[in-house]
């Protein structure tokens, strides 16, 4: 991977150097990041069509906004997020687009859908952001979501869904990924705590960091069921149909039709 670190230090408010520097880091974990979102962006266009009201779960810097908009122009997207670093870098980064807003809440409020500028979406869609969650909250947020999700929409997530019953696998598939991310490392791919480094060093970002740490403290994973879990989840929530639709050894993409 090539070193950005250069570019991201004298970015300043170049929000879309900072939307790709995240980009990049997120890759060297998931260098099949990209494959997840062609999915969930094709069965988007196929469930719900080309001008798709979404709403960006959990959004972060907006990546799977900027891949919707790229791919269905007449798309509008609403991120919703708590992270105040991220949601600076989304906001400045589609800032003036009327396609796009954003809403700063906790997922984990029970009224965070009252903040929504609408009532109902055709597509819910997340990635990598839910598996911080414990497996209660995260049923409570299925069943928020599954209110959101207008008859015939879809929600999608793409996350760590971890099946404890294939151990061996499992750590086969985790040794031969981290020695692949070793090797990355020795190209000068940024890591997340080398990422979150630089932001705080950046002085626009500098503040929106620093509180993005009293919100959230040290990076920290909640559960990770496995992709049966989710789909059960969700059905008992109120879609009519959940299933993966795309999965790597360590990743699923999960869609659910209401």
């Amino acid at each position: 991977m090539t070193d950005t670190s250069a570019d991201i230090t004298t970015a300043g408010t170049d929000w879309r150097a900072w939307q790709e520097s995240w980009d990049r880091q997120q890759e060297w974990y998931m260098p099949d990041r990209e494959d997840r979102f062609s999915v969930m962006l094709d069965m988007v266009e196929a469930l719900v069509g080309t001008a798709p009201r979404v709403l960006d779960l959990a959004c972060g810097t907006g990546t799977i906004t900027a891949r919707l908009l790229a791919r269905l122009p007449e798309a509008t997207s609403t991120g919703v997020d708590l992270d105040p670093a991220l949601l600076a870098i989304a906001r400045g980064t589609f800032e003036g687009d009327e396609r796009v807003s954003f809403v700063t809440a906790d997922l984990k409020d029970p009224d965070w859908t009252a903040r929504l500028p609408h009532g109902s979406y055709d597509a819910v869609l997340t990635a990598t952001a839910l598996h911080w969650l414990h497996s209660e909250p995260l049923a409570a947020l299925y069943g928020s979501v599954a209110g959101l999700v207008r008859d015939g929409g879809v929600f999608m997530n793409a996350d760590h869904m971890i099946d404890d019953t294939t151990p061996r696998i499992n750590a086969a598939e985790r040794a031969q990924r981290h020695a692949r991310m070793d090797q990355a490392k020795q190209a000068d791919a940024l890591d997340w705590a080398e990422w979150w480094q630089l932001a705080a060093q950046d002085p626009v970002l500098a503040g929106p960091t620093a509180r993005r740490f009293e919100i959230y403290g040290e990076h920290a994973d909640g559960d990770m069921p496995p992709a049966a879990w989710h789909a059960r989840v969700l059905r008992e929530k109120g879609f009519a149909e959940a299933r993966p639709v795309w999965c790597s050894p360590s990743d699923t993409l999960l869609l659910a039709l209401k």
